[in-house]
């Protein structure tokens, strides 16, 4: 499971959740939080977010990636709506976002928030095959969205949120009928004009969703039972219901307002706006009821995110180490030779191991060998002639998560010279490295030139390797079928070896065809062959 938190900056309000992914594309919801922070306040007149607001916004988000943090969920996404996408000043908002936080903000377009709203509220309940109108009332824009449990087949963002229209409008409570009217007339316009466009002769049902519209249900299901709602998903309020709660709120102060059971106080000035568009929304297609949806644009972020990182999140559950992970990401990137490139890393970390007397190195040097045997081969992504130089390139250059810089230096160093000519100060990335630190690339890159020679013919013939220490390092080589190929490329290729530790290497072969990779007998008998290869002149 991968942990995700994504965080919705809204013009009214800011909302994380904290969600596990699973690589099957489903997910679950672990934690939410919100904060009424009304970044956009004033925001539509001036075109700017006020200093005020850019401040609370920044210390809101500051917390919570710090909780999102604190409870292990590293990897955070956060997205900006219409109050940061209209600013004159969005810039340096985010700019300030991204140094409290260390998170880069992403402001979606209209047209982007009206798809992640619609794949949030799929989430949420069937949508059957027919069309229907979504509709989500923000702080800043409305979005109407038509789509089934298929597909998104229209979407546009308006310019009606509720923030915006209290700004416009709303700006004493009651409000005076001419501005009453006023409004009317501006979302009367807008949605007409939208709905044509659609050209949708008839909607299976209307979805509303966004914290506006749960608390205007929460107000009519208290008015409705006389109890508190059980759960806002797919509760139903009737257009007669909405226009009551319109009524109310249209004809009185503040005060009043504040007496309305089941009002969320921190909406006090900006529901009157938003129950009008959902009232006119609903009389503009002849629909008498509206279904509540209590999912939005976050909830689509972590499905969108899901979805474009189906594949990471398999590898994430395949392998829970970061560093390897990583390697392995980058080598899948580049098609490398999977069955090949890990049966030399097997055979890399057994000759490490076995001649840990002659080395000396530890566990640290035996990874970076590991890695470097599972990347040798990625260059040839680029091109199979110098595809080690390639591979060189391929790693330093693929910013390898969980590996510092001299690390990544080491790893693709190694698989640099994995071929071909000898490490030595003609080679600029050799002659950077410390004495010591040659001395390791050295050491890595004789055994891993023998590993890769042992699988010459990329079948995984030499199965296991049994090394033999004294004057000379004999190499017993246990074989499925005859290994001519791959000894003569692993004896031409023990040069740097017999250099570095100044003992010569000898091979001897035991071919047994009985050996298998997947532990299954290939023949009911074996024959058990001795060949003992010279070492190459």
């Amino acid at each position: 499971m991968s942990k995700i938190a994504v965080i919705d900056i809204g013009t009214n309000s800011i909302h994380m959740v904290l969600a596990e992914a699973e690589p099957d594309g489903s997910y679950k919801i672990l934690d939410r939080f919100k904060d009424m922070t009304r970044l956009g306040d004033g925001t539509f007149r001036q075109r700017r977010l006020s200093a005020e607001s850019r401040a609370r916004g920044v210390e809101v988000l500051k917390n919570l990636t710090t909780l999102a943090r604190n409870k292990g969920f590293d990897r955070i996404l956060m997205a900006a709506t219409s109050a940061v996408r209209e600013a004159r000043n969005s810039g340096q908002f985010i700019e300030e976002v991204s140094k409290s936080t260390g998170v880069r903000v992403k402001v979606v377009t209209g047209q982007e928030e009206a798809r992640l709203i619609y794949l949030g509220v799929r989430q949420s309940m069937d949508l059957t095959d027919r069309p229907n109108l979504l509709v989500d009332v923000g702080g800043g824009s409305v979005e109407l969205i038509v789509g089934n449990r298929d597909r998104l087949l229209h979407a546009v963002s308006l310019k009606l949120g509720a923030i915006r229209l209290k700004d416009l409008f709303l700006t004493k409570a009651p409000p005076t009928k001419a501005k009453l009217r006023a409004m009317h007339e501006v979302i009367e316009k807008e949605l007409h004009a939208t709905l044509e466009r659609f050209r949708q002769p008839e909607f299976d049902r209307i979805v509303i969703s966004s914290g506006m519209a749960a608390n205007l249900a929460e107000i009519i299901y208290l008015e409705r039972t006389g109890a508190p709602i059980p759960q806002i998903n797919l509760s139903t309020i009737t257009l007669k219901e909405i226009r009551a709660v319109e009524q109310r709120l249209a004809t009185s102060d503040v005060d009043t307002r504040l007496g309305l059971p089941g009002l969320d106080p921190r909406r006090v000035d900006t529901l009157l706006a938003a129950t009008s568009v959902i009232r006119q929304c609903l009389e503009a297609i002849g629909h008498k009821e509206a279904t509540i949806s209590d999912r939005a644009m976050r909830e689509g972020l972590v499905h969108d995110f899901i979805q474009k990182n189906q594949e990471g999140l398999l590898i994430e559950q395949e392998i829970p180490n970061i560093r390897l992970r990583n390697v392995v990401a980058l080598a899948r990137r580049c098609h490398y030779p999977e069955t090949h490139s890990r049966h030399v890393a097997t055979l890399a970390k057994s000759l490490f191991d076995q001649t840990k007397p002659l080395h000396g190195m530890d566990e640290q040097e035996r990874e970076w060998l590991d890695y470097a045997a599972l990347l040798h081969d990625v260059g040839y992504a680029i091109n199979p002639r110098q595809h080690h130089k390639h591979s060189y390139y391929l790693i330093t250059n693929s910013d390898l998560a969980g590996f510092t810089v001299e690390e990544i230096e080491m790893i693709a160093n190694v698989a640099r010279f994995h071929r071909r000519a000898l490490p030595g100060t003609q080679h600029l990335s050799y002659k950077g490295m410390s004495p010591a630190r040659r001395r390791v690339l050295e050491k890595l890159s004789a055994i891993l030139r023998i590993a890769d020679g042992l699988d010459r013919s990329h079948f995984s013939i030499i199965q296991e390797v049994r090394v033999t220490l004294g004057k000379t390092v004999n190499i017993d080589l246990q074989a499925l079928a005859d290994s001519e190929l791959e000894i003569w490329t692993a004896q031409s290729r023990a040069d740097l070896f017999e250099k570095i530790f100044g003992r010569e290497v000898t091979f001897t072969v035991q071919v047994d065809p009985g050996l298998s990779t997947n532990g299954r007998a290939v023949h009911d008998h074996a024959d058990n062959v001795a060949v003992t290869v010279s070492p190459a002149s």
